[in-house]
C-alpha cells in the first residue's frame, strides 16, 4: 500500500501471518451504542478469537489488549470516525500550505533540508505502531519547506512574472480534482480494493521506486543529462504513470481508513489515517508539478 502503516496495521489492513501460523482474523471491536457502551451479542457469538460470550457478556479494554496486542479502548473512550480523519487532514493541509507559502517567500533554498528531514520523519511515522501527533506535525512542517522551495524551483525555471505561479496553481488544482475523482469512484463502489489489486499496486510501486533510484544515480554520475528519464517526452510518460499509481494508492488509502472506522479503531488513530493521506497527496502534487513543468517547457 502507499502507506506502510496501513499495510502493517491490524486496525487498517490485513496483516500477513508468520510462517506456519493461521491468518489472524481482523479485530472486531463489537457493536457500540451512541453512548459508547457495548451492545449485547447473540449467545455463542465470537467477536474475538477465544472470547465466546452469552448475551450478557461484554468486551473490555484488557481483553482487546490481550487478544491483539493493540491499544484497547474502554467503554467511555471515543472511536475513530470519518469526521476525525477529515478534521485532522484538513488541519495538516492548512499547515502544509502556510509553511510552503512562507518558504516560497522567504527561504526557498531550504527545500533540500525540508526534503531530507521530511523523509526521516516520514519513515519514522510509517513504522510506528502508535501514531504520534507531534511527529506527524513535524513531518508536515518539513514537507511544507520542501514543497515551497521545490515549487518555486520548478515554476521559476519555466515562467516569469505573474505566469510563474500558474504552474503551481495547475498542479494544486489537478491534485484536488484527482483526489475528488478517486474518492467519488471509491464511494460509488465501481472500484474495489481486492487482494489482487493490492498486490499489483505493491509490485508497481516497488518497480517505480527502483526506476527512480536508477535514474537518480545515472543523473548524479553524469551518464544522463538534466533530469534524465524524468525530463522531456519520456518524463511526461513516466509522470502520467506516476499519477496513475498515486491515484490507485489513494483508493487503497480510502479503503484502509474505511476498515479502521468499521473496526472501531481508537480515535487517536485518525492521526495515522491523516498521515497516510498526506503522504500520497504530496507525492501526487509533485508528479503533477513535474508534468506541467515539462509541458510548459515544450511550449517555450
Amino acid at each position: 500500500m502507499s502507506n506502510p502503516y496501513f499495510n502493517n496495521s491490524e486496525l487498517f489492513g490485513n496483516p500477513k501471518p508468520k510462517a506456519g501460523q493461521q491468518p489472524k482474523p481482523a479485530p472486531q471491536w463489537g457493536a457500540y451504542t451512541q453512548q459508547g457502551y457495548p451492545t449485547q451479542a447473540a449467545a455463542g457469538t465470537t467477536t474475538m478469537p477465544g472470547y465466546t460470550h452469552a448475551p450478557s457478556s461484554t468486551i473490555n479494554a484488557n481483553s482487546v489488549n490481550t487478544g491483539y496486542g493493540v491499544p484497547g479502548a474502554d467503554a467511555a473512550s471515543r472511536r475513530m470516525t470519518y469526521d476525525d480523519v477529515i478534521v485532522r487532514t484538513g488541519g495538516l493541509l492548512i499547515l502544509l500550505v502556510a509553511v510552503a507559502f512562507a518558504t516560497w517567500q522567504v527561504a526557498p533554498f531550504l527545500w533540500p533540508v525540508g526534503m531530507i528531514v521530511g523523509l526521516v520523519f516520514g519513515l519514522i511515522n510509517s513504522f510506528k505502531r502508535q501514531p504520534s501527533p507531534v511527529l506527524i506535525v513535524l513531518y508536515t512542517l518539513a514537507q511544507g519547506v520542501f514543497l515551497g522551495g521545490i515549487s518555486q524551483a520548478f515554476a521559476g525555471g519555466t515562467f516569469q512574472g505573474e505566469a510563474m505561479n500558474s504552474i503551481v496553481f495547475q498542479a494544486v488544482l489537478a491534485t484536488i480534482v484527482t483526489f475528488g475523482a478517486t474518492l467519488a469512484l471509491f464511494r460509488s463502489g465501481k472500484v474495489r480494493v481486492t487482494p489482487k489489486f493490492t498486490r499489483w499496486l505493491i509490485i508497481a510501486l516497488v518497480g517505480f521506486m527502483a526506476f527512480q533510484l536508477i535514474n537518480m544515480v545515472l543523473v548524479w554520475t553524469g551518464l544522463l543529462a538534466g533530469a534524465g528519464a524524468r525530463g522531456g517526452g519520456i518524463g511526461l510518460l513516466v509522470g502520467l504513470v506516476a499519477v496513475g499509481l498515486a491515484a490507485a494508492s489513494l483508493i487503497v488509502d480510502f479503503d484502509s481508513i474505511k476498515r479502521g472506522v468499521e473496526r472501531g479503531a481508537p480515535q487517536k488513530f485518525a492521526w495515522a489515517a491523516s498521515f497516510g493521506l498526506m503522504v500520497t497527496l504530496i507525492w501526487l502534487y509533485i508528479e503533477f508539478l513535474r508534468i506541467f513543468a515539462i509541458l510548459a517547457g515544450s511550449r517555450r
